[in-house]
């Protein structure tokens, strides 16, 4: 079938829903191992908090670093080639994951193949999202990024929500390396759905250096990184809370989380484009704040539950909401590379967060993290309000 029939068939919001399915499959491959893979290791002798972090935060620096090559890629060849090409990176560092689930391996060789696989990942995760946010808005148009951006993070957080208790129950049922095997065939469905989506046109123009992109946006960066503490302390460390305070239903924090945040995307995913990314951001971040002093004080599951949904709710709309602040903020020709480097801050709290939170952890606790969590996404509201301040100013000028 042609790429001008499915286009005419499908239409922009059909292959939209495509490219969306497809990634909520694929991203299964970062999603089953994130709660399975700190109660892996914390399961070796000698392994704690620490290094169990690192090993799940240390894929968000290869995405950091990775990000102002996918912008460029997604930027010049167009984000069809960029998401493909990170789908194949999926399978390939799931399947080097895999090989850590040998035991006849001594551990310190299983970590070492985890962290590569791991590392792969992180650019596989920076070409994926990259590809399909350049994908859809060339398919859609500018006028609807917010909602491109909305349906790509609903793909993935949705693909937390199911992936949280399923790793788990795969890990605990059939070891690390049937995980991960599962984890490799699901990004090769993602593949066969889009293979036939017709790809979206690149933009010609010159390209300022990205050092003078990540400034222009640096703000809105500055703010989805404080936001995005909370998330991965959450990802990292919720189930650990739940089984170090012998309660039930480890998974099930994340499954609150990814349900609250899908619903949020679904419900609310238009709202930027129609209102504003600003006003959407500060109301959103005020409500993860919230979530994340709920987990930081919930002496009963129940209590942590509903952190974490309001968490999931609050997170929801602020990545999306400061998008289409950065969209309107460059030209067409850099947008790939202005979304690389905007998601870039968040990769830089993702990756940090994993392991400096462990350490908090191993000296005052698993709640300490959720506080620091809040603190953070306080912070990025300040920052909003403020960038708000300033536009009404100069509206008022």
């Amino acid at each position: 079938m042609c790429a001008s029939h499915v286009k005419s068939d499908s239409g922009p919001l059909g292959l939209l829903a495509r490219l969306a399915i497809a990634l909520f499959l694929s991203y299964m491959a970062v999603a089953l191992p994130l709660a399975a893979l700190p109660v892996a290791i914390l399961r070796w002798p000698g392994y704690g908090n620490g290094l169990a972090g690192l090993a799940v935060g240390i894929a968000f620096f290869s995405t950091i670093l990775s990000r102002n090559h996918a912008g460029a890629f997604a930027d010049i060849r167009g984000g069809r080639p960029c998401m493909r090409a990170g789908l194949v990176l999926y399978v390939a560092a799931s399947l080097a994951c895999m090989l850590a689930g040998i035991g006849s391996l001594s551990h310190g060789v299983r970590y070492v193949i985890l962290i590569v696989g791991r590392l792969l990942l992180g650019i596989g995760e920076s070409l994926t999202i990259v590809g399909m946010l350049g994908w859809g808005i060339g398919l859609m148009g500018q006028q609807r990024a917010g909602r491109v951006l909305a349906w790509t993070g609903a793909a993935m957080y949705g693909a937390f929500a199911v992936g949280g208790p399923v790793g788990l129950a795969l890990y605990e049922h059939w070891g690390l390396g049937v995980l991960m095997l599962v984890s490799a065939l699901l990004p090769l469905a993602g593949l066969a759905l889009v293979h036939n989506v017709p790809p979206s046109q690149p933009h010609a123009g010159g390209r300022p250096p990205f050092w003078r992109i990540l400034g222009t946006i640096r703000w809105q960066g500055i703010a989805v990184a404080l936001q995005g503490v909370g998330f991965a302390a959450l990802g990292a460390f919720l189930p650990l809370r739940f089984l170090h305070a012998h309660w039930p239903y480890a998974g099930l924090g994340l499954t609150c989380f990814g349900g609250a945040f899908v619903a949020g995307r679904v419900v609310c995913g238009h709202l930027p484009d129609r209102i504003g990314g600003l006003k959407v951001a500060l109301c959103s971040l005020l409500i993860e704040a919230t979530g994340q002093y709920l987990l930081w004080y919930a002496p009963t599951p129940l209590l942590a539950l509903a952190g974490a949904v309001l968490t999931g709710a609050g997170c929801s709309m602020v990545y999306p909401a400061l998008g289409v602040e950065v969209v309107r903020l460059v030209a067409p020709h850099m947008r790939g590379t202005a979304l690389g480097g905007f998601a870039a801050f968040q990769d830089l709290a993702y990756g940090a967060t994993g392991p400096l939170a462990g350490l908090l952890a191993d000296r005052y606790g698993y709640g300490v993290v959720f506080l620091v969590g809040g603190l953070c996404a306080t912070g990025a509201a300040i920052i909003i309000l403020a960038l708000l301040n300033a536009r009404y100013g100069r509206a008022a000028a």
